[in-house]
C-alpha cells in the first residue's frame, strides 16, 4: 500500500480488525519511510459496477461519491456515521446482489431515497429537493405528504398581506 503523505511504496500493517457491521477490515499502516501513520479498509467487491447516467453516459461506480452525496444530505443531522455506514454497504450490496454491472443512476437515486426515508426525514427532503430537481414549494409540500408528514412538517405559507 502507498504512503499517502510521501507516496513511498513500502507500508507495514501494525493492526488488523473488522469494522462493528463486519462489512470491511480496518487496517492501521505504518509508513516505513517518513513514519506517518494512516488506516485503509479493505471490503468485499463482487463486481465491477458501472453507473448508467440519463444522457447514456457509463462511469464507473464510486462509493466514496455515494457515501459523499448522502453525507451532504445528512449535513448538520444527528444521525450515528455508522448506521450511515451501513446503509451505504446495504445499498452497495443490493446493486452487486441484482446480477447487473451497468446499473441505473435513477436505481442508485431510488435506493438512496429508500435508505434516508428511514434515517432522516429531513435528509430525504434534502435529498430528494436535488435529486427531482424541485422548482417550486409545492414540489417541497408533496414529499413531504408522501412522508406523512402532519401540520408540523407541511410549509406554511409565510407572506404577509
Amino acid at each position: 500500500m502507498r504512503c499517502p503523505f510521501c507516496q513511498h511504496e513500502d507500508t507495514q500493517v501494525k493492526d488488523s480488525r473488522p469494522t462493528d457491521d463486519n462489512a470491511a477490515i480496518r487496517r492501521r499502516r505504518l509508513c516505513n519511510a517518513c513514519g506517518a501513520r494512516f488506516t485503509t479498509f479493505e471490503r468485499v467487491q463482487l463486481r465491477d459496477l458501472n453507473v448508467l447516467k440519463k444522457n447514456n453516459r457509463r462511469e464507473p461506480f464510486d462509493r466514496d461519491k455515494l457515501m459523499r452525496s448522502i453525507q451532504h444530505a445528512l449535513r448538520k443531522r444527528p444521525v450515528e456515521p455508522e448506521r450511515v455506514e451501513r446503509m451505504v454497504n446495504g445499498i452497495v450490496r443490493r446493486l452487486e446482489s441484482s446480477g447487473e454491472t451497468d446499473v441505473p443512476s435513477t436505481m442508485i437515486g431510488e435506493l438512496v431515497m429508500q435508505g434516508l426515508a428511514n434515517l432522516d426525514a429531513v435528509a430525504y427532503v434534502r435529498f430528494a429537493s436535488v435529486y427531482k430537481n424541485f422548482r417550486e414549494a409545492k414540489d417541497f409540500e408533496s414529499i413531504l405528504e408522501e412522508l406523512g408528514g402532519g401540520p408540523e412538517l407541511r410549509l406554511r405559507d409565510h407572506r404577509r398581506d
